[in-house]
């Protein structure tokens, strides 16, 4: 069945509809990889808009999508209804009760700017202009993540809608099995239009990166590595490894070097924030050293990643424990993979590790380390990355997990997905998507294997 913009129109919504063809890069988002390419697309500017939009899907048998940023998209629509959120970024600060309520377009930055006033901050991720809501589905690692745990940890009430379109306020007393599975669960369940989040009383922090060339210094990752054996909560750090190109637009100091970049954040005093690094100074000289006392603002200086929409794939997985022979054996053999590939290694523990007063489907707390690799696509076809990605992290099965689907870039099976829970709480997962959402109306990244549907027509969504 055939929808266009014209069927659309008469619905009564805010925001802005227009047919699927229009505006390839918008459909694109930071992900330029494979981008929706939905019959028609709704620019949503309030919940109520978004109910509108589910309920028409829902009855025209189409799929409907969501996007804010498109961070982390792995899957394309093709045909059905694409909802655009990025209109919806009015953040609001309660400095009183210490909470932001973030829409559903609102990227961590927004949420940063309009916390800082009050000396608090939330528990985003290393790059600011990633999607909040998205990010807090998925679990969250952020910056603050030893010392508080993971977003999602501190989700207090969603805004939500449904596969049938209702709007409902979801949380520990309200749709307790949705708040359940909605803070860790990913984007399966309901179009989340809006969450209340604690923020941190947090204004600054220590941190930066220090960057080693690995010809020179060979033993900084098995020094990284035996250092977060021992140092506080309050410290988070990740140690990534990046092949820089020998290119003329490449500065000078680390083109075409091999570069271990340690991104440090210390949620402390400076003084002990220095005292705490000084093993990793001693690990080898440094291209660069930019730790210094941070406002929170200034947050993503940590990692300084670019800020450029790219084509990428990546997988990521969870293990309990880390050899650092192992992770030094990934660096070079990711080196040499065709075009380079980057790996991210984040230390996990600490607060990340104890469940909330409130449980959520966060899998696998006992995860030590995540262990991700990525490659960016230069011709547009990743055939081939994914088989590369799986020899690349094979030297982890001892110690894995499961997979961390926040940074995990591209398609999974469904037995994959599962790995990202523990089966009882992946079966779980299934039979409040199976409730929430029996006909399958949502397009999620990475869907949980649900029970099979009724044998009807209205199982055929387009």
């Amino acid at each position: 069945m055939e929808i266009t913009e014209t069927d659309i129109q008469p619905f009564d919504v805010d925001g802005t509809i227009y047919s699927g063809t229009q505006d390839p890069e918008d459909r694109a988002g930071a992900q330029l990889l494979a981008p929706h390419h939905p019959a028609v697309v709704l620019e949503a500017r309030s919940a109520e808009d978004v109910s509108r939009a589910v309920s028409f899907a829902a009855a025209h048998r189409m799929q409907v999508a969501v996007q804010a940023t498109g961070h982390g998209r792995t899957r394309a629509l093709d045909g059905g209804l694409l909802i655009d959120t990025r209109r919806m970024r009015e953040v609001r600060v309660d400095a009183a009760t210490r909470r932001a309520w973030v829409p559903a377009g609102a990227r961590w930055q927004d949420v940063i700017e309009q916390a800082a006033p009050h000396r608090l901050a939330p528990l985003s991720g290393s790059l600011p202009s990633v999607g909040a809501v998205a990010y807090t589905l998925g679990g969250g690692i952020g910056l603050l993540a030893r010392r508080y745990g993971y977003a999602a940890d501190h989700v207090t009430r969603f805004e939500a809608v449904t596969a049938d379109g209702k709007i409902r306020q979801v949380s520990p007393e309200d749709e307790p099995d949705l708040f359940w599975a909605l803070r860790g669960g990913g984007g399966n369940l309901a179009v989340v239009t809006g969450m209340e989040i604690d923020l941190m009383p947090v204004a600054e922090l220590y941190g930066g990166n220090l960057m080693f060339d690995l010809a020179k210094s060979p033993e900084v990752l098995t020094a990284w590595t035996e250092w977060t054996r021992s140092v506080p909560e309050a410290m988070t750090s990740a140690a990534v490894l990046i092949p820089f190109p020998d290119l003329p637009m490449i500065p000078a100091d680390v083109r075409g070097r091999q570069v271990v970049q340690l991104q440090v954040s210390f949620a402390g005093p400076e003084e002990e924030g220095r005292r705490l690094v000084e093993p990793l100074l001693r690990a080898g000289p440094q291209l660069r050293n930019t730790l210094r006392t941070l406002p929170y603002t200034q947050s993503g200086a940590v990692s300084d990643e670019p800020d450029r929409p790219a084509a990428y794939r990546g997988k990521s997985v969870l293990v309990d424990d880390l050899d650092p022979r192992a992770l030094t054996a990934l660096a070079h053999r990711a080196g040499a993979t065709p075009g380079g590939c980057t790996v991210g290694v984040r230390h996990l523990g600490g607060a990340m590790a104890r469940t909330p007063n409130v449980p959520n489907a966060v899998g696998h707390r006992s995860a030590q380390y995540s262990v991700g690799v990525l490659s960016l696509i230069h011709d547009g076809h990743p055939s081939g990355v994914s088989q590369v990605h799986d020899e690349l992290l094979a030297p982890f099965t001892l110690h894995r997990l499961g997979l961390s689907l926040n940074f995990t870039f591209g398609p999974l099976e469904p037995d994959q997905v599962r790995t990202a829970f523990t089966p009882a709480d992946a079966d779980r997962l299934s039979e409040i998507t199976a409730h929430y959402d029996p006909r399958g109306v949502l397009y999620a990244n990475h869907p949980i294997p649900a029970p099979a549907p009724p044998n009807d027509s209205d199982a055929d969504l387009i």
